[in-house]
């Protein structure tokens, strides 16, 4: 399977962004995907996953209640909504699809190749 990851662009605090990640190739419905992002000078962390066949999603803290994760299985796309976005918000988010439920990057094989989110304060 190939990611590809859209719809980064430039808000400012308090709006909304929806992301998109288009996957090629069939994603099992026991796999996971995720999103994931980067700001300059710091670690990709986790954002948020899905369980592609039940549907069962995962949050970071900081952006539980806020950001929306989902999936449209007959079209093969990821989704992130992103409400109430804050400067901190802000870095390239990437989208990513493994086998193994977890948070961690190294758990995720396949990477769409990033979209930057900028939030001006």
């Amino acid at each position: 399977v190939q990611l590809q990851a859209s719809g980064g662009g430039l808000v400012q605090a308090g709006d909304s962004l929806r992301l998109s990640c288009a996957a090629s190739g069939r994603i099992y419905s026991s796999g996971v995907v995720a999103w994931f992002r980067q700001a300059p000078g710091k670690e990709r962390e986790f954002v948020a996953l899905i369980r592609w066949g039940s549907g069962i999603t995962y949050y970071e803290d900081s952006v539980r209640g806020r950001f929306t994760i989902s999936r449209a299985k007959s079209e093969n796309t990821l989704y992130l909504q992103m409400n109430s976005l804050k400067p901190d918000d802000a870095a390239v988010y990437y989208c990513a699809a493994g086998a193994q439920y977890g948070t961690a990057p190294h758990l995720y094989d396949v990477w769409g190749q990033g979209t930057q989110v900028t939030v001006s304060s």
